[in-house]
C-alpha cells in the first residue's frame, strides 16, 4: 500500500501496484465518517479534512491520482500515433488532459503510468533529492502539521496542475512542443509557482496546451477532449488545464491566456476561469505568446477557490517589468473575502453593470450563435434578482456605440483616418488631402459625423489588436537566452530540431506549429507601438464610456459559440466575433472572469464544403448539452468587485454540475 510504504522524502521505497482507493492506505476516519467527498471538493472541504484528521495531504494527492489513472488517458483514435490524423470517440471516458505527471520513476511504474508521462525525458533517473515528487512534497507537510498542529499555508494539501507553458524545476517546459531540449527542465520554478509551493498547493503535473498556446492539440502531449462530450475541444490553448479540474483530477489549475486561452476553457469545461489584471500576476517562466497580451490566472470549480489562489500568485515581481504598475494596488484585503453567498439579502444591491449587447446581436451572426446568447440573456434575470441594476441598451442595442463615437475618432487618430480614407483623403505620397484634424474634432460633437455604414461603422466588437512586428519572437528569443539550454538557444533552433505535427489546417480545426514558428521567426525588428497606442485608446474610451454611465463591470456570453468537434472546420470570424470566446477588453488588461451559465440543448457544427464561399456549412441544429458561460469584466485592478459579483450569480445560479461518466472511481469518499 504505497500511502503508507512512505516513511520518509527518500525515493527508496517500497510502492504496491495497485491503484484502486482500498489500496491507497487511507485513514479509516475518513471512509468510516463519509464526511469527505473527493469530487467537488473545494479547498475549504481539503482543509478541513486535513484538520480533523480525516485526511493527510498524502491521501488527498493518491485519490486524485487515482481519478488521473482511471480518466487521464488517451481520448482519440491515433492510428500513426501522436503526430498522425486523430478521429474521435464518442464517449470515451478519457480525457487526456495532463501530459506530465510529478511522480518519481518507481512511484510511476508501479502505478501504471504511460512512460511519456514521466517528470523528464533527459533525466531518466530522476533522483536528485532536491526535487521531491508531489507524495513527497505532500508527505513533507503532512511531518509538518504533524509536529505543529498548523497549516503550513493558505494552499496547505491543495492540488494543482500548471500550464506545460509555465516553467516547473522539476518537470519537463516545452508548451506542448516535442523539442529536444539538452534539459528539458529548466532552471527554476516561473515566480507564481515558487508562491503557489510556499502556500502549500500540491503541482501534480503539467497540463495538455495547444502547442505553443494555441489550439487543442500538442506535437507531445496529443490530442486532448471535452469530458462534456469526447467528441469535442475542451478549448484553446489552456484546455488540459479546464479539462483536469472539470473531472476532479485536480483542485485548480493554472492556465494562460493572451486572448480567451483562460476563458475558453472554462466556458468549454463548465468552471471558474479568472483572468486577472495583466500586470497584476508576474509572467516570468512562461514560454510565451506575447508581451502585450499574455496574463496568468487560475481555473477552479469556484470563484472562492480562483479568489484563493489568486491571494498566493498576485503580486509585483521585479523579474516581470509590467507587474510594477500592481505595486500599491492590491486591495486591503485578501481577494477571497469579497466573495459573497446569495444567502444574503440582494448581495448585488447598488451595483450597475452595463450589458454588452454588441456581442449579442443575434441578426449579425450565425444560427451557432444563437441559444447562447438567449441563455445569457435568460440569466441577466438572475444578477436583477440578486439586486443589481442593468444597464442594457435591449436587443439589437449597442452598449457603446454612442461614447464610441465620441472618443474613438481622437484615441485611434492616425488609424482611425486609414480606415476611412473616404472620409480622410491622402495624396500618392500618403500626405491629408483634406483638414483631418477639423474632421475628427467636429466629430467630437456631433456623432452623425462619425461613420454610418452598415460595414464601416466601427463597433466595440470590431476594434481588433493592432498590428505588431517582432513581438512574440522578442519574448520567445529572450526566455530561451534565460533559460540557458545548450541545444534549443534560438527560435530558429525550435523550428529546426523539433518534430511537428504538420497536418493542421482551417479545415480540421488543427494548425501546423511549425509554420507558426517559421512564421514568427521572419520578423527582424521589435515594433509594438502600434500595439501601445491601441491598447491605451481602448482603455481609455472603455474607462470612459464606464465612468459616463457609473458602470461597475460589464457583462456578456464568454463565447457565442460552443465547443466545436474535433477536427472539424474552424467557425469563421463574423462581425468582429471571433470562433472561440469574446477576447478585446480582456485581451486589453481588463480583469475578466468567467461563470458557468448553463447549458446548451443544440448546436451547429461546421463541415468542408467546396462550393461554399467560405469552403465550410453549418449543420444542424445537433442535440448537444454543452456548457455556457458567463463573462463578468470590471476595470484593471478592480478584481474585488468582480469576484463580488461572480460570487453571488454563481451561488445564485448553481450551473456548475461535473459531466457525466466520470463520477468517484471505486472506493473514493
Amino acid at each position: 500500500m504505497f500511502g503508507k510504504a512512505r516513511q520518509s522524502l527518500g525515493h527508496s521505497v517500497t510502492i504496491g501496484v495497485a491503484i484502486s482507493i482500498a489500496s491507497l492506505g487511507l485513514h479509516s476516519t475518513a471512509q468510516a465518517a463519509g464526511k469527505f467527498h473527493l469530487e467537488e471538493a473545494s479547498i475549504a472541504d481539503i482543509q478541513s479534512a486535513i484538520t480533523s484528521k480525516q485526511l493527510t495531504a498524502t491521501d488527498v494527492v493518491e485519490l486524485y491520482l487515482a481519478r488521473i489513472k482511471a480518466y487521464n488517458g488517451t481520448c482519440v483514435n491515433q492510428p500513426q500515433g501522436l503526430l498522425g490524423p486523430v478521429s474521435t470517440i464518442p464517449n470515451a471516458g478519457q480525457v487526456n488532459a495532463l501530459a506530465t505527471l510529478n511522480l518519481r520513476p518507481a512511484t510511476r511504474k508501479a502505478m501504471g503510468f504511460d512512460e511519456r508521462k514521466a517528470r523528464s525525458m533527459t533525466d531518466a533517473a530522476d533522483d536528485n533529492p532536491t526535487m521531491p515528487d508531489a507524495l513527497e512534497a505532500a508527505a513533507s507537510l503532512d511531518q509538518q502539521f504533524a509536529k505543529t498542529g498548523k497549516l503550513v499555508g493558505p494552499l496547505h494539501g491543495v492540488v494543482i496542475s500548471v500550464k506545460d507553458q509555465y516553467d516547473t524545476f522539476d518537470m519537463r517546459t516545452t508548451s506542448g512542443g516535442d523539442a529536444p531540449y539538452a534539459n528539458d527542465r529548466p532552471p527554476h520554478d516561473s515566480t507564481f509557482v515558487e508562491r503557489l509551493r510556499a502556500a502549500g498547493a500540491i503541482i501534480i503535473g503539467k497540463a495538455n496546451l495547444g502547442e505553443y498556446a494555441a489550439g487543442p492539440r500538442s506535437s507531445f502531449g496529443g490530442t486532448f477532449c471535452n469530458p462534456y462530450d469526447t467528441e469535442r475541444s475542451p478549448g484553446g490553448s489552456s484546455g488540459g488545464s479546464g479539462s483536469s479540474v472539470a473531472t476532479n483530477m485536480v483542485t485548480c489549475s493554472i492556465g494562460e491566456e493572451s486572448g480567451p486561452s483562460i476563458r475558453s476553457p472554462a466556458k468549454n469545461n463548465n468552471v471558474v476561469g479568472l483572468s486577472p489584471t495583466q500586470e497584476l500576476v508576474s509572467r516570468y517562466g512562461m514560454i510565451p505568446a506575447s508581451f502585450m497580451n499574455d496574463r496568468v490566472g487560475p481555473l477552479c470549480r469556484s470563484v472562492v477557490d480562483a479568489a484563493k489562489v489568486l491571494d498566493v500568485i498576485a503580486g509585483y515581481d521585479p523579474k516581470d517589468e509590467l507587474t510594477a504598475f500592481a505595486v500599491d494596488r492590491l486591495p486591503p484585503q485578501k481577494y477571497a473575502t469579497y466573495a459573497v453567498s446569495a444567502n444574503k439579502a440582494k448581495p448585488l444591491d447598488g451595483m450597475r453593470i452595463g450589458v454588452v449587447r454588441e456581442y449579442m446581436d443575434k441578426k449579425l451572426f450565425t444560427a451557432a450563435d444563437v441559444e447562447s446568447i438567449d441563455i445569457i440573456d435568460r440569466e441577466l434575470g438572475t444578477l436583477k434578482k440578486l439586486g443589481a441594476t442593468l444597464v442594457d441598451p435591449g436587443e439589437g442595442g449597442a452598449l457603446f456605440q454612442s461614447c464610441l463615437a465620441k472618443y474613438d475618432p481622437s484615441a485611434h487618430n492616425s488609424a482611425f483616418t486609414k480606415q476611412f480614407p473616404q472620409l480622410f483623403p491622402i495624396d500618392a505620397n500618403g500626405k491629408p488631402t483634406s483638414d483631418h484634424t477639423k474632421l475628427l474634432a467636429s466629430m467630437f460633437f456631433d456623432s452623425t459625423k462619425f461613420p454610418q455604414s452598415s460595414t464601416g461603422s466601427p463597433s466595440i466588437r470590431d476594434i481588433g489588436p493592432a498590428p505588431t512586428t517582432g513581438e512574440r519572437k522578442y519574448m520567445m528569443e529572450r526566455y530561451l537566452q534565460n533559460r540557458g539550454d545548450i541545444n534549443i538557444k534560438t527560435v530558429q533552433d525550435l523550428i529546426d530540431k523539433s518534430t511537428f505535427y504538420t497536418g493542421g489546417s482551417d479545415k480540421n480545426g488543427f494548425m501546423d506549429k511549425k509554420k507558426v514558428l517559421e512564421d514568427t521567426n521572419k520578423d527582424m525588428t521589435l515594433d509594438i507601438a502600434n500595439r501601445l497606442q491601441s491598447r491605451f485608446a481602448l482603455q481609455q474610451i472603455a474607462l470612459q464610456c464606464m465612468s459616463e454611465m457609473n458602470l461597475d463591470a460589464l457583462t456578456y456570453p464568454t463565447g457565442n459559440i460552443p465547443a466545436p468537434k474535433l477536427g472539424s472546420p474552424t467557425e469563421p470570424a463574423v462581425n468582429g466575433r471571433a470562433s472561440n470566446a469574446w477576447t478585446l477588453l480582456g485581451a486589453n488588461g481588463f480583469p475578466a472572469i468567467t461563470v458557468p451559465a448553463g447549458f446548451t440543448t443544440v448546436v451547429y457544427d461546421r463541415e468542408v464544403d467546396p462550393s461554399a464561399k467560405s469552403g465550410t456549412k453549418l449543420v444542424g441544429p445537433i442535440n448537444a448539452k454543452l456548457p455556457v458561460g458567463i463573462d463578468f469584466l470590471a476595470r484593471p485592478f478592480n478584481e474585488p468587485k468582480l469576484i463580488k459579483i461572480a460570487s453571488a450569480y454563481e451561488a445564485a445560479s448553481k450551473h456548475r454540475v461535473p459531466p457525466k461518466g466520470f463520477g468517484p472511481v471505486s472506493g473514493e469518499p
